[in-house]
């Protein structure tokens, strides 16, 4: 199944195209789910029909969900309550209520990222459409699955289930209770489960399509957009400029914002595959407004290009090993790197990232790093203690 993560800037009408682009592939047969994430029903105004947290036919072919934090949020809470039933009573602890129960921040963002999972293992669907918060929110969203999992490794890890025969003894020398086999195992559950998420954003039918608005405003969003998707690792299939006023017009006034959009336009053709979507003149309500923007299609079967971190073997001209870490955008002054054990620390102005070395960067040190037309080039040079020695 493809999926198509929609996001841009804040008022770019990425709401309004992602409904649009799920109704254009529902209309060319394909079974598609439309899925959002905002609190108030701005599919439903889109789409000209309620969305909830059921899923629903919105038009033929075509399913909209828009799943409720608040229900996830209790049934989970719930969920731990009962398995933690013993140590809160040890505690002294009175149980929380459904009823009185309020989601939490980054409630929504784990809904979500759980109805994303079950919509990508149905088989209901050829087509996952997602109605991503605005760019800096969806970045962090995206990002999510991988940090909550690298915590979840360090608090609690794996290899320590192994001594769960051993804990009672262990907790009578160290003299401290060891964590409750229910800990373990609400732990893996959950890595489980985020390692799902991880795998359909980071699976190769699985893109990003931008939008937004041809302008300072835009143009600027969307560069810091790129560098986030980029150190991601995550792909982009076509930016969609929307709101794209007419060339040709009797009103003398548009000739300035025409001209803007149209610098901006070329300048951003030199990176992306853009495709226009051009001003209706009101917003776009109902199956046939969105018809009528034309918003670019999409293929199921299309090839979609990997994203590379290739590590290049220069050892007998420099002694070194390159990784070759694209960051179209990024900007000399606002890049940081920390080697932490078999880890990288890769700051990227706003945006950073801890990435696993390749195993034959983790027998290495640091020799150096620069950044040449868009590409971050860390050197490793061989551990000659680690490094296997020739003969």
């Amino acid at each position: 199944m493809r999926t198509i993560l929609i996001t841009g800037p804040g008022g770019s009408g990425r709401t309004t195209l992602a409904a649009a682009t799920a109704l254009a592939a529902a209309a060319e047969g394909t079974r598609t789910l439309l899925l959002g994430a905002d609190r108030t029903d701005t599919l439903g105004a889109a789409l000209g029909t309620r969305t909830g947290p059921d899923p629903a036919e919105a038009a033929p072919r075509l399913t909209a969900w828009r799943p409720d934090p608040a229900q996830d949020f209790r049934r989970d809470l719930s969920a731990l309550q009962d398995r933690a039933s013993s140590a809160l009573d040890l505690l002294g602890a009175s149980r929380l209520d459904s009823e009185e129960l309020t989601p939490l921040p980054g409630a929504e963002e784990l809904a979500l990222l759980r109805a994303l999972r079950d919509a990508a293992l149905s088989e209901s669907y050829d087509l996952l459409v997602v109605d991503l918060p605005p760019t800096p929110r969806a970045l962090d969203l995206l990002a999510l699955p991988e940090v909550l999992r690298r915590y979840l490794r360090r608090l609690l890890p794996p290899e320590r289930q192994a001594a769960r025969a051993l804990r009672p003894v262990l907790g009578r020398l160290a003299g401290v209770p060891m964590p409750a086999e229910w800990l373990y195992e609400t732990a893996a559950r959950w890595d489980l489960e985020l390692a799902a998420v991880e795998a359909v954003v980071a699976d190769r039918d699985t893109v990003v399509r931008l939008v937004a608005e041809p302008g300072p405003a835009g143009a600027d969003a969307l560069r810091a957009a790129g560098l986030g998707l980029a150190l991601r690792g995550l792909r982009t299939d076509v930016l969609v400029a929307n709101r794209v006023l007419p060339e040709a017009s009797p009103d003398a006034w548009l000739a300035g914002p025409v001209a803007q959009q149209r610098k901006t336009l070329e300048e951003w053709r030199e990176s992306y595959d853009v495709r226009t979507v051009a001003h209706l003149g009101r917003d776009p309500v109902g199956a046939d407004d969105l018809a009528d923007l034309a918003v670019p299609g999409v293929d199921p079967d299309a090839p979609v290009p990997p994203v590379e971190w290739p590590v290049t073997d220069r050892l007998g001209e420099d002694g070194v090993l390159v990784w070759h870490i694209p960051l179209p955008g990024a900007v000399r002054e606002e890049l940081d790197l920390v080697r932490r054990g078999d880890e990288l620390v890769v700051t990227a102005g706003p945006f950073r990232r801890i990435v696993p070395l390749p195993s034959a960067l983790r027998r290495c040190t640091v020799d150096g790093a620069a950044l040449r037309e868009g590409e971050l080039r860390v050197r490793f040079a061989p551990d000659p203690k680690l490094w296997p020695r020739t003969r």
